[in-house]
């Protein structure tokens, strides 16, 4: 029977206070008003990237994955695009025809589940709800690129990364981050998701990938029972490629464990994909548009 480890107990427990934390505000903003939720939703957004490499320079997991400013230059590139050109992107297509198709759906078809909620508790819940069914359409197209080149052409710029880092977690080839979000605006929209309830999830989505990525000692501890954890991430990322082939779960790792695809390694030393070498940004870009036998080598 393995002992009671004092040391990975306390590590497991940082990742769910915080993310609860925040979920709670969240919700309470909505339910009691008393800031701005959309003001408060924004600084959720915008200070994990930040604070996380902060927590990097003051505790890293690995001192060989900290950031040189030739790192963070590149990282900034993604950053931005993620923050001024994609998350308003994704906001845009939520109110396009394609959320109105997917909410007449579920109402012609009277889905029993509605996302919405009125207490803090109860937007929680329905948070939560949402979220696994996002995540179940996400491990199966998460799958799928792993599987086919066509779709790893443009999944392959993620794992092209030689470090662990939250600055890293935002390196999506804009010709993926529509199909990433596809099941986001499905759910919310067949799902007939309330404001309220859209924004936990989005602050949930993007506090726990961000720290997912993050170069920390964080365990998992019952938190990884159901959700991923910067420990079970690591193996998705890892250089091996029997291991960056579990673990697709990007915020839920519940959906590995129940179909199998779930792995576990605390030693994740190296990580990359290919020949192990860091791409430029340019090469980053470009990633799409080679040969099969040019991504082999890359």
């Amino acid at each position: 029977m393995k002992y009671f480890n004092k040391h990975d107990f306390l590590w497991s427990l940082p990742q769910p206070l915080f993310v609860f934390c925040c979920l709670v505000l969240t919700a309470s903003s909505y339910t009691y008003g008393w800031i701005n939720p959309n003001l408060l939703v924004s600084v959720f957004i915008l200070i994990p990237v930040p604070t996380l490499l902060i927590l990097e320079r003051l505790i890293p997991k690995r001192k060989e994955w900290l950031l040189n400013w030739k790192d963070l230059a590149t990282d900034t590139f993604w950053l931005f695009g993620t923050y001024l050109i994609w998350l308003p992107l994704f906001a845009t297509y939520y109110d396009a025809p394609i959320h109105m198709i997917f909410r007449e759906l579920g109402d012609w078809v009277s889905f029993p589940i509605k996302l919405q909620a009125y207490s803090v508790i109860g937007t929680l819940v329905m948070a939560l709800i949402g979220t696994l069914a996002i995540e179940f359409i996400g491990y199966w197209l998460h799958r799928l690129q792993h599987r086919y080149m066509f779709l790893w052409r443009m999944h392959g710029t993620h794992h092209h990364v030689t470090k662990m880092s939250a600055a890293r977690t935002d390196r999506t080839h804009p010709l993926e981050f529509i199909a990433l979000n596809l099941g986001a605006v499905t759910v919310l929209a067949f799902m007939d998701a309330s404001p309220n309830v859209i924004a936990v999830i989005l602050v949930f989505r993007m506090i726990l990938t961000h720290i997912n990525h993050a170069n920390l000692p964080l365990t998992s501890g019952i938190f990884g029972w159901v959700f991923t954890t910067p420990e079970f991430h690591r193996v998705h990322h890892s250089l091996e490629y029997a291991e960056s082939n579990c673990n697709y779960g990007c915020t839920i790792i519940l959906w590995d464990r129940i179909f199998g695809t779930f792995a576990k390694n605390e030693h994740i030393t190296v990580v990359g994909n290919g020949t192990g070498k860091s791409l430029s940004l340019w090469k980053q870009l470009a990633l799409p548009f080679h040969s099969s036998e040019g991504i082999k080598k890359l």
